[in-house]
């Protein structure tokens, strides 16, 4: 007895379980690193693989992509080379989904390249899908809205991806 207890306290210190809100952000700032980073080589394919096809996106200012295909488009015109996405620190909350994944909301912020400051930031919603593997994530639906300026304009956190710019 003893020693089957010994054994399963050692393979259970061998496979730490994480908590679905640490798999989440783990699974966001992977899914963000390749964003903010889709104009260098293989990085956009790297986003796009954590996207459903059939993929909904929908934001206050620029509308609706219907599909991964059309929401990488966006990402080719208007994201690639010219800002990056932080999370703001504390924001994230995740939520479970009942025999589905997880939902999570928190505020992100945009931070410019040619300027090098965060210049805005909006409220956030990504529905995410827990495969059949039980170990890989999806993204069904992304709900980027209440855009809004930020007028102090901060600089982007240690670690958010900046090009060579001019300090200001």
């Amino acid at each position: 007895m003893l020693v089957l207890a010994a054994a399963q306290s050692v393979a259970s210190a061998q496979t730490p379980t994480i908590s679905l809100e640490q798999e989440i952000a783990n699974r966001d700032r992977e899914f963000f690193d390749s964003f903010n980073r889709c104009d260098q080589p293989g990085e956009l394919e790297k986003h796009a693989a954590f996207l459903d096809p059939k993929l909904e996106f929908y934001h206050d200012l620029g509308g609706v992509s219907w599909t991964a295909e059309a929401y990488l488009d966006g990402v080719r015109k208007n994201v690639c080379g010219k800002f990056a996405r932080e999370l703001v620190p504390g924001t994230m909350k995740v939520f479970p989904l009942k025999d589905f994944g997880a939902l999570s909301t928190g505020v992100h912020r945009f931070c410019h390249f040619d300027t090098g400051r965060c210049e805005g930031e909006a409220d956030f919603a990504i529905v995410w899908r827990l495969n059949d593997d039980r170990k890989s994530w999806t993204i069904t639906r992304v709900l980027s809205y209440g855009h809004r300026e930020l007028p102090e304009r901060p600089k982007p956190l240690p670690g958010t991806p900046q090009k060579a710019v001019a300090a200001k």
